[in-house]
């Protein structure tokens, strides 16, 4: 591997975006530049969202969209894609940039299909949804994205531009939901949540409330292309199905609720011999 190359897959709490992530990628763009001391541009390689393009009323998602995003985190991220491969461009650092879908897996919690959706499968609670969960929706598994993004930082072919990671078939969110029901065990049930409750939500977690401006996602398909990615990058193993990537995301999750209950109701110890 390149000895100077940085994976930037930082980023501030979500409601922080807009103060606090473009400060993290112009610092780390900036500190790499500095490097560039002796002809050997120091390499970047970008973990990134979709959130840049947009609404697309339901066309399919390719890296030639324009970026067209209007809320406030979707201009953000446009921003930062924009500076890095004009860093590029510039010829002060070498960049390349991964993008994936909604991502879930072991680990990942702040996400659409993250601690908020499995965790209540485990447990048997109803799962709020966004819009409408019965439409096509691309979701990503992070282990796929982790491997996009080492694919990239080994090709030369890759610097320079966006990337779309490779997915597993697109399914609805509901199809999504069943197959995580057949890997806790037992069915799930999903309580979609419209504008008004997503508002509500909003009132006492300013997770929810950031949340309300990408709802456009879930009410239209939104199937990522990741063609451009595949046909380049012919070598790299295809994608984890859904069922294997849901199995080991459940496996995790299961642990992670078991410490949490153990905190909460330790075992109690037996007191020790009066003497």
């Amino acid at each position: 591997m390149y000895k100077r190359q940085v994976f930037h897959c930082a980023q501030p709490a979500y409601h922080e975006w807009v103060e606090k992530f473009p400060p993290i990628t112009t610092g780390i763009v900036e500190g790499l530049a500095r490097l560039n001391t002796d002809g050997a541009r120091p390499r970047l390689v970008m973990g990134d969202n979709l959130y840049m393009y947009g609404p697309h009323h339901g066309a399919s998602i390719h890296e030639a969209l324009p970026y067209a995003a209007t809320d406030r985190k979707g201009r953000t991220r446009a921003a930062m894609a924009t500076f890095v491969l004009a860093a590029h461009r510039e010829g002060r650092i070498v960049a390349a940039i991964g993008r994936a879908a909604d991502f879930y897996g072991p680990r990942v919690t702040g996400s659409a299909v993250g601690e908020l959706f499995f965790e209540p499968a485990l447990v048997g609670r109803p799962i709020n949804v966004m819009g409408n969960p019965s439409l096509p929706h691309t979701y990503t598994y992070i282990h796929d994205f982790a491997r996009g993004l080492v694919t990239l930082s080994e090709h030369e072919a890759a610097f320079g531009r966006a990337w779309h990671v490779p997915s597993a078939p697109t399914v609805s969110t509901r199809h999504f939901a069943e197959m995580v029901g057949q890997a806790t065990g037992q069915p799930v049930k999903l309580r979609v949540a419209g504008p008004l409750l997503m508002t509500l939500a909003g009132l006492f977690s300013p997770e929810a409330r950031e949340m309300k401006e990408m709802m456009y996602e879930f009410v239209e398909p939104f199937v990522v292309d990741d063609s451009d990615f595949r046909a380049t990058f012919k070598g790299m193993a295809g994608p984890t199905p859904h069922q294997t990537a849901i199995r080991e995301t459940v496996a995790w999750y299961r642990t992670r609720v078991k410490q949490a209950q153990d905190q909460k109701h330790p075992l109690s110890s037996p007191s020790p011999h009066p003497g």
